[in-house]
């Protein structure tokens, strides 16, 4: 078995590797083939669909209960602001640099490390599987939810996402609604008492105070942002509709269906979701997984932002080293003494939870 001064070090390797491999998300065929290297050099067999890659523990067991790792591959394209080149490793006082470096290359190399460090091991409780995904930040069809149906029955999972390696044991879900509020077209010049702008306001005001009864002790409110709006082709002429779009951010006490029945209801407006399948996630606090993080002083916290954890239905922890803030920053970076305490962690957390 390698060392973890040694894993942590190809681990360094590869994520130099990766953010020099151009991956934005729906195109990461590259850096899937240098993750199908990492697994073909550590003599581990592996299988690939699209651009997501997977590894099973040498033992096993279709008997035993199996537990996920995963994290994506894909990044953002960079933003106008970057002052070094995103598509170089550039290592300065500590810090890796690089487009993906933070989100979620350091997360991915850590737990292949920890992968690499459990695969051999004999008479596990649970079985591991290893996920490189695809297509997380555009929340894309050939990503983690294509190759769920796949892999065995999940019990619980690890999703790697900077959280500074502290335990996010919630996390919010995203319900986007295109909302379409319908009026009568006519000349500016004349009398309309069913202008579609004008109809507009109070669905848009309805948005900004509705306040939904349940509120998570980990996530807070369930929050409804407007973010665009469109109507309208030319000064003189009173549209027939006007389109809104709504950002929503779901807490662990409501399922997107509930929540869309209720804004269905409440709103006089043509409401349509463009996904339902980005929901909320959560682990109990007495789960394993938790028990053995908190051992190790680890906080647990309720996360904001939303991962592959949405397209989970099995108990789920998001924990990584680096800090989502420097996430689809310019200049994005990642601490390289986080990286090593990121594979120790999460070497430290699966060796408590699997000894229960």
């Amino acid at each position: 078995m390698k060392n973890k001064e040694t894993l942590t070090q190809e681990a360094i390797a590869l994520l130099k590797n990766l953010i020099e491999t151009q991956s934005f998300s729906s195109e990461e065929e590259h850096t899937a083939v240098l993750i199908e290297n990492w697994f073909a050099v550590n003599a581990i067999p592996f299988e690939r669909e699209n651009n997501n890659i997977w590894a099973y523990n040498k033992t096993f067991d279709k008997n035993k209960p199996t537990l996920l790792l995963n994290s994506h591959h894909d990044t953002v394209r960079p933003n106008q602001a970057y002052t070094k080149a995103p598509l170089k490793a550039i290592v300065e006082d500590g810090k890796l640099y690089g487009l993906g470096s933070n989100d979620a290359g350091g997360c991915l190399v850590s737990l292949l490390a920890t992968f690499v460090h459990f695969y051999a091991a004999e008479n596990l409780p649970y079985n591991i599987v290893m996920v490189a995904s695809a297509e997380e930040e555009s929340s894309g069809k050939k990503g983690l939810n294509s190759v769920l149906k796949s892999l065995p029955e999940l019990e619980c999972a690890i999703v790697g996402e900077p959280t500074l390696m502290q335990l996010a044991i919630a996390e919010k879900g995203l319900l986007v609604l295109d909302v379409k509020i319908k009026g009568t077209p006519s000349h500016a010049a004349h009398q309309n008492e069913d202008n579609a702008l004008y109809k507009t306001i109070p669905v848009m005001e309805w948005f900004k105070n509705y306040s939904f009864d349940k509120v998570s002790d980990q996530l807070g409110p369930v929050k409804m942002t407007v973010t665009q709006i469109n109507a309208g082709k030319q000064h003189n002429v009173v549209p027939s509709e006007c389109d809104i779009v709504v950002d929503i951010r779901v807490n662990d006490c409501y399922t997107n269906h509930e929540i869309l029945a209720i804004v269905q209801e409440q709103v006089n407006a043509e409401v349509t979701p463009r996904s339902m399948n980005l929901s909320s996630s959560s682990i109990p606090e007495n789960h394993g997984l938790v028990l053995a993080g908190i051992a190790l002083g680890r906080s647990t916290y309720g996360s904001p932002t939303l991962s592959d954890q949405s397209v989970l239905s099995c108990k789920s922890l998001k924990l990584g080293p680096g800090d989502t803030l420097r996430s689809h920053s310019a200049d994005e970076f990642i601490y390289l003494n986080e990286i090593e305490e990121g594979i120790d962690l999460y070497i430290k957390i699966l060796t408590d939870f699997l000894k229960q």
